[in-house]
C-alpha cells in the first residue's frame, strides 16, 4: 500500500474549552431535549411524465470527477430544494448519483418488450416496415438507453471490458450472505389480542441548568434501563418499579444500544480530571443490565501521559467493547475488562475512528492527510483487532457510517450531494470476508428519510438491514389517495444487498402516517408509526419478504397522551420496542423554559398492550 501524505498539524484543542464528545451532537428540541425534524422537503404531487416522442438533444453526460481505478463512474448529483441543515460537514468532492423515479421509490425495469409503433418498421399505420434513415435510429436508440436507465432505477454502465452492472463492484464473492430473501417471518414479536396501549409509565425530566447528555437506554427480558444525571437506573420494565441505581461520578456522554445475549452493555461516561475546567468523556465500563452490577470501570493515558484520551463513540460488538476517536481506538473484554488494544497511530497515520458492533466488529480507519483521508472499512477478529478484509472507500470521501455489521453495509454523503443533512446519498453493501464492494445503493436525501450524525460512525437512524436486504423510509409526500386523503404519508422500501436492485413491492404508511425502521427482528422489520393528529401512534411488524405490515401496538390518541409521545422524534430520540411495550427516552436535557413547559418534560416513557 503507497505511503499517503502526512496529515498538517491537528487543530488545537483548549484544554479550558468544553470538549463536547467528540462529534457535533444534535442541537435539544423544545422540551424534551431532542430537536425538532426540519420541515420535510415535500413532493408535491407526483410530476407528469414528458409528452410521448424521442428528445430532441441527447441528455447530457455524467459530471467528469477523474475516476480511481475500479471506480465506477457517477452520474449527475440528485436536485437540491431541501433545507440544508446547518451542522452539515464540508463537501466530499465526489458527485452523488441520480435518484430513482417517483417519491424515491426506484421503478422496476421493464420486463416486456417494446411494442412496435406507429411509424416504427414493422408496425402498422403509415411509415410502417420502412428503412430507417441514420437520423431516426440515432433517435430510437437514444430513447431506448434513456427507458432502460429510468426503468432500472440504479442501473448504470461501466467501461470496464465493454460490461455493464448494478454498481456491484464483484457480486461473486458472498451472495449467500447478502442475497435478499424471498421470505420474512422468525421473528420473537407477536401481535397480541388486543392491540390498544396505555401509558405504562413515565419519568419526567430531572432539573438541569444546561444541556446535558444522558445518552443510553437498553431493554431485555427482565430490565429497562435509561441513564440519567450522574446515574444509571434500571425499571421493572411492565410496571416501571425501580430495580435498581448505579451512581456515576459524571453523565453518560456515550453509549451502545447493543446488548449481549446475557444481558450486558457498554457505556462511556465524564470525568473532570485536576485542573479541568470541564468534564471529559473518558472512563468507559461494562454493565450488566439485569443486575445493575458494575462490571469494569477503564480508561487510557495519552501518549504523553498527562491526560486521558477521550472518546467520541463506544460500541459492542461479538462480546467486545471498543471506543473510538480523535486519538485512535481502544478495546476491552466486555466480561473481565481486559484491555486488549489501545490508540496507536501508524507511520502512515492510519488509527481507528470509531467501531459498529452487534455480531461483529468493523473499525473505521482513517490514513493520512488531515483534510483528505483514505477511509478504509475494516471487519476485525474481535479479540486481537487484526483486520480480516479491507474495503477501501472512494476517494473524496471524509466520513463512514456503518448501518449494519452483519450483513455489512456502509453509508455516506459522497460529494456532499445528499443536501438534507442526513449524511446519506449513498449506501454501499461489501462482502465482509473477502472486502469487495457489491452494490452501490443512491439514496439522494431529498427522496428518502434515513439519517447519520453527520461525524459519528455508528449513529445511525431510521434504517435497518437484515434478511439479505436494506430497508429504507421515502420522505413524506403528498398523499395520492384520492379524495379521502387528510395529509401526506411514505413507505419503506427494500433493496436487494447483493445486487443493489429495488426489492419489488413497498410497505405502505398510510394516509397521514410516516413509517420508520427500528430494527430486524429475524426476517422481519419492527417499524415506528408516526400518527396524524386525530390519531395515535403505532408501532408494526413488516414481513421482509413481502412487506406486509402487521399492526403490534397503537397509543392513545389523547391529547395529552399523544404529546407526550410526539416529543420523541424517532430520529433524535431512543427507542425500544419488545414484549408488547415501547419505550421511549431523552438523550439530551435542557432547562425548561417555564415552570408550564417543565411540566411537559419527560426523561422516558413506556406505553403497552399489558
Amino acid at each position: 500500500m503507497s505511503q499517503p501524505p502526512q496529515p498538517p498539524q491537528q487543530p488545537p484543542r483548549p484544554e479550558d474549552a468544553p470538549q463536547g464528545f467528540g462529534a457535533p451532537q444534535q442541537p435539544p428540541a423544545p422540551g424534551f431535549g431532542a430537536p425538532q425534524e426540519p420541515p420535510a422537503g415535500g413532493f408535491g404531487a407526483p410530476t407528469p411524465p414528458p409528452p410521448a416522442g424521442p428528445p430532441s438533444t441527447p441528455p447530457p453526460p455524467a459530471y467528469g470527477y477523474p475516476q480511481a481505478p475500479g471506480t465506477l463512474p457517477p452520474a449527475a448529483p440528485p436536485g437540491y430544494g431541501y433545507p440544508q441543515n446547518p451542522q452539515q460537514q464540508p463537501g466530499y468532492g465526489y458527485p452523488g448519483q441520480p435518484g430513482p423515479a417517483g417519491y424515491g421509490y426506484p421503478a422496476q425495469p421493464p420486463t416486456q418488450p417494446m411494442q412496435p409503433q406507429p411509424g416504427m418498421p414493422g408496425a402498422p399505420g403509415p411509415g410502417g416496415g420502412k428503412k430507417l434513415n441514420a437520423q431516426l435510429t440515432i433517435i430510437i436508440a437514444a430513447v431506448v438507453a434513456v427507458a432502460l436507465i429510468v426503468g432500472g432505477g440504479i442501473w448504470y454502465a461501466t467501461k470496464d471490458n465493454g460490461k455493464s452492472d448494478a454498481k456491484s463492484g464483484d457480486s461473486g464473492g458472498a451472495k449467500g450472505d447478502a442475497g435478499g430473501s424471498a421470505t420474512g417471518g422468525g421473528g420473537k414479536e407477536k401481535a397480541p389480542a388486543n392491540t390498544s396501549a396505555k401509558v405504562l409509565f413515565q419519568t419526567p425530566q430531572p432539573k438541569v441548568t444546561d444541556l446535558t447528555a444522558v445518552h443510553g437506554s437498553w431493554l431485555t427480558d427482565k430490565v429497562y434501563a435509561k441513564s440519567g444525571v450522574k446515574e444509571i437506573v434500571g425499571y421493572d420494565p411492565a410496571k416501571g418499579t425501580q430495580l435498581w441505581k448505579l451512581p456515576l461520578t459524571g453523565n453518560v456522554c456515550q453509549s451502545t444500544a447493543h446488548v449481549s445475549a446475557d444481558g450486558k452493555t457498554a457505556f462511556a461516561f465524564e470525568t473532570q480530571e485536576n485542573g479541568a475546567k470541564y468534564a471529559s468523556c473518558t472512563e468507559v465500563a461494562g454493565l450488566d443490565l439485569n443486575t445493575g452490577k458494575l462490571l469494569w470501570q477503564a480508561d487510557i493515558k495519552g501518549a504523553n501521559g498527562d491526560r486521558k484520551t477521550r472518546f467520541d463513540e463506544v460500541t459492542l460488538g461479538a462480546g467486545t467493547v471498543a471506543a473510538g476517536g480523535l486519538d485512535g481506538g481502544a478495546a476491552w473484554d466486555l466480561n473481565t475488562g481486559k484491555e486488549l488494544w489501545k490508540p496507536t497511530t501508524t507511520a502512515d497515520q492510519c488509527k481507528d475512528v470509531g467501531y459498529g458492533g452487534g455480531d461483529a466488529l468493523v473499525a473505521v480507519r482513517k490514513c493520512g492527510d488531515y483534510q483528505k483521508p483514505t477511509i478504509n472499512i475494516q471487519p476485525l477478529d474481535p479479540k486481537t483487532g487484526q483486520p480480516a478484509s479491507t474495503y477501501k472507500m472512494m476517494p473524496g470521501i471524509q466520513y463512514a457510517h456503518i448501518v449494519s455489521t452483519s450483513p455489512l453495509v456502509l453509508a455516506a454523503d459522497v460529494g456532499d450531494s445528499a443536501g438534507d443533512g442526513s449524511g446519506i446519498s449513498d449506501f454501499f453493501s461489501v462482502d465482509a470476508k473477502s472486502g469487495k464492494l457489491l452494490a452501490r445503493i443512491p439514496a439522494p436525501g431529498d427522496k428518502y428519510a434515513a439519517s447519520c450524525d453527520s461525524t459519528s460512525v455508528e449513529k445511525c437512524t431510521m434504517v435497518t438491514a437484515g434478511n439479505g436486504k436494506l430497508y429504507v423510509p421515502t420522505e413524506q409526500h403528498e398523499n395520492a389517495g384520492g379524495s379521502g386523503s387528510i395529509g401526506r404519508t411514505n413507505e419503506i422500501v427494500a433493496f436487494d444487498l447483493a445486487t443493489g436492485r429495488p426489492v419489488p413491492g413497498k410497505a405502505d404508511a398510510g394516509d397521514g402516517y410516516t413509517l420508520y425502521p427500528m430494527r430486524m427482528d429475524g426476517n422481519n422489520v419492527i417499524a415506528y408509526k408516526d400518527a396524524p393528529y386525530d390519531k395515535g401512534t403505532q408501532v408494526v411488524s413488516i414481513d421482509g419478504g413481502s412487506l406486509k405490515s402487521t399492526l403490534l401496538l397503537e397509543n392513545p390518541a389523547d391529547r395529552a397522551v399523544r404529546d407526550a409521545i410526539t416529543s420523541f422524534s424517532p430520529k433524535y430520540s431512543e427507542m425500544r420496542y419488545g414484549n408488547g411495550r415501547l419505550y421511549l427516552g431523552a438523550v439530551l436535557l435542557s432547562k425548561p423554559y417555564s415552570a408550564s413547559d417543565a411540566d411537559k418534560k419527560f426523561l422516558f416513557m413506556a406505553t403497552g398492550t399489558g
